[in-house]
Formats: structure tokens, sequence, C-alpha cells
């Protein structure tokens, strides 16, 4: 048979997706998965193709796992696409580029999330509606929307099947996690389907950390009850969304099913996996960005810079007024894995725009100690204790970034860190015990 020009092009994509990093260890479609043991059935979910020994750097992400297998969990169906920038193949190709040349896949649309589906908008904005002028294919907007509103995009769009593919931060209040959740909701009530394929934890994902958020301080920064620094993939979170939330919901569980990585374990930064690294958002520009992340965005309730508008975000904290006193405290702390260095810096957006702030730069100098959150707290009370200036945001944001009113209370309370954390362990022990049952990796 004669391909088309679609459908060399398309073959090419599936096998430079499968290629990259060999052809090993493939995930395999449900219903025939073999993922250490077989496809796994939770909370009516099925999740297939869990990681197989992994070779130093070859990572596989769920989206080279469904090429290699030719796209069998797609086919028949009218697919869309909920994705960004990190949406790529090994060697640096966007998925929806691939997908739209395979005539194996009827891809019918694009849904982009906060930032857009080309990365263009900053936090708290969103791209709107257009069509891709690569493919031609129309792009759906949604951010901002969920439940039945959301539900009716999905059914305008025609489709059959949701498929999620987005690089995740590992950090509660990062809202693509949310997206996902959304998108299950609403395909559960406009009765599709959901793939989610699967991509690292780039802080890893040994542990959870930090208190976990209290229903009534949900938001689209933390829909449900999961910890701060969750410790898990997107496709583990889509499992624990439909097992443990969606099924108590009216619209009950949705028809979910997650394509697992080969070739990453839990104790993976990002820097091990051999894959190319796109910044998700606008100021998550590294892999350092992230690891810092889940601590140093706490400021975002404060008055202080949490280095938007600098090269280093999140990296360095500060304000005007603020001197060598804070980094002094937060050393005294001598949290592991951390140094904080005296720094200066000018934003040329968002908080303390065009004018030199004083403050912190963290400096990881041992991933495996470091834990964000601690870091984040500890650099809260050394913040309000060494400079007068030091306020939360008047709309208190900072509860729905921690998940509740107790961090806020504790810190003006002249709590210290370790009391703040003691605060949020039993709740942190009964979030770990459920983890653990959606964890598809060793």
């Amino acid at each position: 048979m004669t391909l088309s020009r679609r459908g060399v092009l398309g073959l090419a994509g599936a096998i430079g997706a499968a290629g990259a990093a060999g052809a090993a260890g493939a995930a395999q479609a449900v219903g025939g998965a073999r993922a250490s043991g077989g496809a796994r059935d939770l909370g009516g979910a099925q999740a297939v193709g869990a990681a197989a020994a992994p070779r130093a750097g070859q990572v596989r992400t769920g989206f080279e796992c469904l090429a290699a297998d030719g796209y069998a969990v797609l086919a028949g169906q009218k697919v869309g696409v909920v994705t960004n920038p990190t949406g790529i193949t090994a060697d640096a190709r966007h998925l929806v580029d691939v997908l739209h040349a395979d005539e194996r896949v009827d891809l019918v649309a694009v849904f982009g999330p906060e930032h857009g589906f080309r990365g263009t908008a900053q936090a708290g904005g969103s791209e709107g509606a257009s069509r891709d002028p690569a493919t031609g294919l129309p792009v759906y907007d949604t951010y901002d929307k969920s439940g039945q509103r959301l539900a009716d995009v999905f059914t305008a769009a025609g489709i059959d099947t949701v498929v999620f593919d987005i690089q995740d931060v590992g950090a509660r209040f990062y809202t693509y996690i949310w997206t996902l959740y959304d998108c299950m909701r609403a395909a559960a009530l406009a009765g599709k389907a959901v793939v989610v394929l699967d991509r690292p934890n780039p802080v890893g994902g040994r542990r959870a950390a930090g208190p976990v958020l209290e229903p009534p301080y949900a938001s689209f920064v933390g829909r449900e009850p999961i910890a701060l620094a969750h410790g898990m993939t997107a496709a583990e979170l889509a499992l624990l969304f439909n097992g443990e939330f969606l099924s108590r919901l009216p619209e009950k569980p949705v028809r979910l099913r997650t394509v697992a990585m080969t070739g990453w374990r839990r104790g993976s930064f990002f820097g091990d996996t051999g894959l190319p690294w796109v910044p998700p958002s606008p100021n998550m520009p590294t892999p350092d960005t992230a690891l810092a992340y889940a601590g140093t965005c706490l400021f975002e309730g404060t008055n202080l810079s949490e280095g938007r508008g600098t090269t280093t975000p999140f990296e360095v904290l500060g304000a005007e007024g603020v001197d060598r006193r804070w980094a002094e405290a937060a050393n005294a702390l001598e949290l592991p894995g951390v140094w904080f260095r005296e720094a200066y810096f000018t934003p040329s957006f968002s908080k303390h725009v065009g004018k030199v702030c004083g403050g912190v730069r963290l400096i990881v100098h041992d991933r495996e100690a470091f834990d964000p959150v601690r870091a984040g707290i500890g650099l809260l009370v050394t913040a309000r204790r060494s400079w007068s200036g030091f306020a939360w945001r008047t709309d208190h944001w900072i509860d729905r970034l921690t998940g509740s009113d107790r961090v806020r209370k504790l810190v003006d309370a002249g709590a210290g860190v370790e009391e703040i954390a003691g605060d949020w362990a039993a709740g942190l022990a009964r979030f770990e015990a459920v983890r653990g049952k959606y964890l598809l990796y060793g």
C-alpha cells in the first residue's frame, strides 16, 4: 500500500518517538498490557506500561510508549489533546505535530491550559481560542473552565477521548494537575474517556511533604486534599483522583486509562532522565526552579517578591529594605541540603518592578536531603522575624497555597519550623497511606 505524505510523516514520527530511547520495555495498550505483572485496575481505571528496569538516562515517557504500541489505545476514536509546549518527544518534536501527521490517529482538537497551548501567557492567563497554524487544528481554551462548562467544550469539539500530556512540577498549587482533575470531571459529565500520558515528577517522588489541603480552602491551586508536595506523577494523581475523589461525586469516575513511563524510578530527578526540559510555564525556566518551587512559591502569599521578573524566579526572594540579616537568620536554622546567600535583584515585572530588592538566594547543595516545604516555612519564619516590613497579602492567599489558615497563624504566633511541620504531620501521614495505593513506580 502506498502511504500518503501524512502517513509517511506519521510513521517517521512514531518511529522517532519510540526509537529515541530504544524498543525494549515499550508500554502495551490496555487490555493486553504487561505492566509489572499486568494492568492494574485502580478506582475504575486501568494503568499500563509500569516502569521496566531502567538504563541510565533512558526514561521513556508515556507518549513514547503509546507510539511504540502503534497508538492502539486511541484506535477508532476522535481525539482531543490537552497539552502545552512540554508535550514533546525525546527528540523535542511536539506530540500534536506527530499525532496529526499519523493516519492511525484521528486528532481533531487541541485544548490549552493556563499559559496556553503555546505557553505565551503569564500566570493567571491563557491564549484563548484559536487555530493552530502548524496543523490547522482548532485550539480550545480550558483555563478557568470546569464542570458542565468544560464538558460542553468537549462536546462541541466532537471528541471521544481526551488525552492529557503536560509536564508537572510536583507541587499542589501548580495548576496543571487541577486542569487534569477538571478535565476528568468534565469528561465524565460529557461521556468521554480520558487517557493520561505520564511524565516524570522532576523533583523525584520518594515522599510527600507539607500540609494537606483542608476542603474549605479548595480553589484552582488545590481542588482536593493532597499534600503540598505530593510526590506523584500525573498518571498516579489521575488514578488517585478517580479512586478517591471522583468516586464520591454525582458524575462518578471517568473512563480512565494511563500510559506509564519506562525507566523512571521514584528517586530520580529530572537531570537523571535524559529527557529535554521545556519550561512548563514562563516562570519555570529550569529543573532547579522546580526543585525550590514547592517552598518558595509560598511567598506569593506575602508582600515579598518570589523572583518573578528575574532570570531565577523562585530561587531568589526579597523586597526593598531587606538586608543580609534575613540570609543570616535562615542559615542559622541549619536546614538540610540548602544554603541561603544574601542577594540583590531588580524585577522587570510583577512585585517591586524596577526597584532594587534585597533578599536571599537558595543554593541547594544536596537534593536528596533538601525539603523545599520546610525551607519555605523556614524562610517565612525568618523573614517575619528579621524584616519589620513583612506582611501577608490582604486576601490571605497564603491560606490557599498552604491549604488552611494554620501556617499563617502559627508563623504570626512566633512558631518555629519544627512546630509548624509537626502541626501537619498527622494529615500528611494519612495522605501517604492513601497515596501508596496508586504509585506505579518503585
